[in-house]
């Protein structure tokens, strides 16, 4: 039986306006009692303490304040807190699990853009796109490209995928339909769970020196800084290529940028520490290198996807179901 929950929203007001468009919001107003023209940003501002008084739910996006142990005591009915977005870890406390809220994360909405544009990246990785497309650019001329890039193409390379994660299952699913043969290394995933997804299960080290394409999907944490590091690059193939949508952290960018200013190693990276590489950083002229400034994820209208993944959430927790997207807070512990 369908109830309709009290209910606020909270996130940061810039991603308010791109994410809550009219539909949104109708079918929020829908599903629950909620003032859509209220936006909480600061939990002590006098409004967000009226509203979290009342609400059952909280509807999450990116710049939602912590729910510390205090702004918990001004929210005795808070049951549930449903986020339209990936990781909870900015804004879901210790307080709330004590609490014993009820947490949903649209994390498997924002994965599929990170896994599209990580496949044309592979892909493109294969053909040397890039570097044929500057070549091309500077000389305006005909190059026998077999002879320049000899081998070149995707018929049975190898790409590693670094963490059986939500993205990096997407990802190895979008690569079953090519000719590639797929390695992944990831501490929690065994021979049988590999088998299961299609790859093969290795040792990081053995990934990153045997794959022509080496994709990173791993969580952001201090066990994973820096997991590729000198040494680890220096064990990549020549000519192989490097692949970041994660987290810049995971990377050692000093070490890479050597590899990368030798020419020996390719890199299509989104993610850098920090987040937009000073100016001098020779990252953005390089030709051995595509960056990106952090768009693999849901931008533009991919952001109505993570909207209706935690609409769909809302929905069957309106109708007493169990949430389809339920965060456990023991899986925080290695996961984004």
């Amino acid at each position: 039986m369908s109830r309709r929950p009290r209910a606020a929203i909270a996130m940061s007001a810039d991603v308010a306006a791109r994410l809550l468009d009219g539909p949104v919001r109708r079918r929020l107003a829908e599903l629950a009692e909620v003032d859509a023209s209220l936006v909480v940003t600061d939990f002590t501002a006098p409004e967000a303490r009226s509203a979290l008084a009342g609400a059952e739910v909280l509807y999450t996006c990116w710049g939602c304040p912590p729910l510390t142990a205090e702004v918990l005591a001004g929210a005795p009915r808070l049951r549930a807190v449903v986020h339209a977005a990936g990781s909870v870890k900015h804004h879901i406390t210790d307080a709330c699990w004590e609490r014993g809220l009820r947490v949903s994360s649209a994390a498997i909405a924002n994965a599929l853009p990170v896994a599209e544009f990580t496949l044309a990246a592979i892909l493109f990785a294969g053909k040397r796109v890039l570097e044929i497309a500057h070549l091309y650019r500077r000389d305006r001329a005909a190059h026998d490209w077999d002879r320049r890039f000899p081998g070149f193409g995707n018929y049975r390379r190898t790409v590693g995928i670094v963490g059986a994660s939500t993205i990096g299952r997407r990802v190895i699913e979008l690569l079953r339909p090519f000719d590639l043969d797929v390695l992944v290394s990831d501490p929690y995933l065994d021979a049988a769970g590999a088998a299961r997804l299609g790859v093969r299960s290795v040792e990081l080290d053995e990934l990153v020196a045997g794959s022509d394409v080496v994709s990173l999907h791993a969580p952001d944490l201090p066990s994973t800084r820096h997991m590729i590091d000198g040494r680890r690059l220096a064990l990549m193939r020549d000519g192989a290529t490097l692949i970041n949508t994660a987290r810049g952290a995971l990377v050692d960018q000093a070490a890479l940028t050597g590899e990368l200013l030798s020419g020996r190693l390719h890199a299509v990276i989104d993610v850098t520490e920090p987040e937009v590489p000073p100016a001098s950083s020779p990252l953005y002229d390089l030709p051995n290198v595509l960056l990106t400034p952090h768009i693999a994820g849901s931008l533009g209208g991919e952001l109505r996807r993570m909207a209706d993944v935690a609409l769909d959430e809302l929905e069957r927790y309106a109708h007493g179901l169990p949430f389809r997207y339920g965060v456990a807070p023991e899986a925080l512990t290695r996961s984004a």
